[in-house]
C-alpha cells in the first residue's frame, strides 16, 4: 500500500534543499543548493535558500520546506529582531513558542536554520530552538549527508568555513538526488582576514604537533642555547625535544 503520509502533509510535492551552516576562525558560513523538484520534475535549478535578515544583515537564515511557510516565518523572524535586537537567542525563542502554540503557525511545514556571528540554532515546528555544539547545522533532505561531510572535514587543518560548506556541499550534492551542486553562499565576518589567517595557521601547527614526527627527520644533535637551531620545530617557537 503507497504511504500517503508525505502527501498528504505536502500535496504538492516540494522537495530538493540542502542547508548548511559551518562556523569556524571567526566566520560563519551558511550554504544552500538552488534545486527546487516537484515529484519527479526539477522545476527549478537555481532557488536563494539562504539569505541575510536582520538590522544591516548581521543575520543569515536558511530554510527548508514549503516556500510559503518558509517565508512567512522568515517574516516573523525579523519581526522578532526589531523587537530584540542584537539577541538572536531571545527572537528564535519568541519564534518557537508562537510557532508551537498559534493555530494559524502550527500548519506550517518548514525547518530553519538561523546565525549571527556569535550563535547558530534550528527551529523547528516542534518548538526546538536547538545549538549545536560543534558549530556545525544540516537540514533539509541532503542535510544529514552535508553534516556528516562537514564533520569530517572540521578536523581537516588550514580549510576555512566557506572551504568546508563548499566541499560538504558537493558531497551532499552527489549522493542527494534533490540537491544540486548550484551552491549559494552566505558569510559573516567578525575577524580580519589576517586574524583568520594566524589562526588557521596556529591551529594547523597545533595539529601537526600532535603528531608523531620520524626521528630521521630530527638532526642528529641540537645546538646549544643561544645559536640558530638546525631543528625544524625551530620557526614554530618550541624548544627541541633534544635539547632536554
Amino acid at each position: 500500500m503507497q504511504n500517503l503520509t508525505n502527501a498528504s502533509a505536502d500535496p504538492i510535492g516540494w522537495h530538493g534543499t540542502t542547508i548548511l551552516c559551518v562556523r569556524r576562525d571567526g566566520t560563519v558560513t551558511m550554504a544552500g543548493d538552488g534545486q527546487v523538484s516537484m515529484g519527479q520534475t526539477i522545476v527549478k535549478g537555481n532557488a536563494r535558500k539562504v539569505r541575510r535578515i536582520g538590522a544591516g544583515g548581521t543575520v543569515i537564515a536558511g530554510f527548508a520546506g514549503a516556500t510559503a511557510d518558509a517565508f512567512t516565518l522568515l517574516e516573523r523572524l525579523e519581526s522578532k529582531l526589531e523587537r530584540y535586537p542584537n539577541q538572536l537567542e531571545r527572537a528564535c525563542v519568541e519564534l518557537a513558542k508562537d510557532w508551537r502554540t498559534d493555530r494559524y503557525l502550527r500548519r506550517l511545514e518548514a525547518l530553519m536554520a538561523v546565525a549571527d556571528k556569535d550563535r547558530s540554532f534550528t527551529l523547528t515546528g516542534n518548538g526546538d530552538v536547538l545549538e549545536p555544539e560543534d558549530g556545525v547545522i544540516g537540514i533539509g533532505s541532503g542535510g544529514n549527508y552535508a553534516l556528516a561531510a562537514a564533520r569530517a572535514l572540521m578536523s581537516v587543518p588550514d580549510l576555512t568555513a566557506e572551504d568546508i560548506a563548499r566541499r560538504a556541499m558537493k558531497i551532499a550534492a552527489d549522493i542527494c538526488v534533490y540537491t544540486n551542486g548550484n551552491t549559494i553562499i552566505e558569510s559573516i565576518y567578525w575577524m580580519s582576514p589576517h586574524t583568520r589567517r594566524e589562526r588557521s595557521s596556529r591551529n594547523s601547527t597545533a595539529s601537526s604537533w600532535g603528531r608523531e614526527m620520524p626521528s630521521a627527520r630530527w638532526p642528529s644533535r641540537c645546538v646549544t642555547a643561544g645559536a640558530v637551531s638546525n631543528c625544524p620545530r625551530a620557526s614554530v617557537r618550541r624548544s627541541c625535544p633534544r635539547t632536554s
